[in-house]
């Protein structure tokens, strides 16, 4: 039995589903999307953090050409019962703060763009309240789904987790809202190459081949050291360790006040175009965060997402040259760096820790 959650009654729980009723009907005002995705983290709901000057999303669908693919907003915490079990941010989702960005998703969702939730991120607590008591801390979350009508989730798993916990929380998500919800992850992008750095404790690689066919793709996050988007390198590694370039986007930092490890435009401009020419399935970008994102800034910041679908869309028009002896040779000796990085920790964790 789903227990009692408050954001499943009152006006904003009956307002909501309403306003997604009409995105059949709206979405075919709307320019199609890039193929290849372009995914906005949206936290930063509220400018220098005052209710009165809100973060629009609107922006991005308003001229009917939209370049946005999947909006994320976040970031999701599953809390006790004492304090409203599902925290957005700071505030329960249900609050007045959030009206405006519950209303601009189901607008953007009229668009065509796939709005969902991303759950969990630095802040600990939503992954081992689920690991300790999954039927009481899952029914809040899927109740939350069902009042906003989200369109997936987005596990940002950045303290250990185990695999068979998140593989039942994927299971339950497809159980409960069928095939067509969608199911990301957001690793660090280190944590999908062989030994890898991970923050999430347990493997991307046992994860994909046990539950591949329900997740649609990973948010990989290429800044804070954890992997690089300034060359197609780390990216690169990834693919020749064995997943799939559909399935991996590159996320990045949309500023340099968003954390460590931003690559600035001029710089990214040429990996996207080199990842979609030798890659025509290249998953896409992901950006850390909206409301300041270069190069429009605070002032706009949708152009963000603009640029990136067109510098990803100026790649799939190169004809993809051929990979050079010494860059496969270079590629050769990475991957036989990573198995033994992976090895080498294989060992230490069976025979010396």
């Amino acid at each position: 039995m789903l227990a009692y959650n408050p954001l499943t009654t009152g006006p904003s729980a009956r307002l909501f589903p309403l306003l997604a009723a009409l995105v059949a009907l709206l979405a075919c005002n709307y320019a199609q999307a890039a193929d290849h995705r372009v995914v906005v983290y949206y936290q930063t709901t509220h400018y220098n953090g005052s209710a009165t000057t809100p973060v629009s999303l609107l922006p991005l669908i308003a001229d009917g050409d939209v370049a946005a693919t999947h909006v994320l907003i976040g970031a999701v915490h599953i809390v006790d019962e004492a304090d409203g079990w599902i925290r957005l941010n700071d505030f329960n989702p249900d609050n007045a703060i959030f009206d405006h960005v519950w209303s601009d998703a189901a607008a953007l969702q009229a668009a065509g763009v796939t709005v969902m939730a991303m759950v969990g991120g630095a802040a600990a607590g939503s992954w081992s309240r689920l690991e300790q008591d999954f039927e009481t801390y899952y029914a809040p979350l899927h109740d939350f789904v069902g009042a906003y009508n989200l369109q997936g989730l987005d596990l940002d798993v950045e303290q250990a987790m185990s695999l068979d916990g998140v593989v039942r929380l994927i299971d339950r998500l497809k159980a409960d809202f069928g095939d067509g919800f969608v199911v990301t992850l957001a690793p660090v992008a280190a944590a999908l190459t062989e030994g890898g750095g991970n923050l999430s404790g347990f493997s991307y690689f046992d994860l994909e081949a046990q539950r591949g066919s329900s997740i649609a793709f990973y948010n990989g996050q290429f800044y804070y050291g954890w992997g690089d988007a300034s060359s197609a390198a780390d990216y690169e590694d990834i693919l020749d360790d064995g997943f799939p370039a559909d399935k991996v986007v590159m996320g990045q930092l949309t500023s340099p006040d968003n954390g460590n490890g931003y690559v600035s435009l001029d710089a990214v401009q040429p990996v996207l175009r080199e990842l979609a020419a030798k890659n025509p399935t290249f998953g896409g970008v992901a950006g850390w965060e909206y409301f300041n994102s270069l190069p429009g800034g605070a002032a706009n910041p949708q152009q963000w997402a603009a640029w990136m679908r067109d510098a990803i869309a100026s790649g799939t028009q190169v004809v993809a040259r051929e990979i050079s002896k010494t860059e496969k040779v270079r590629r050769a000796v990475r991957r036989d760096y990573r198995l033994f990085r992976r090895e080498a920790k294989r060992f230490y964790r069976n025979y010396v820790a």
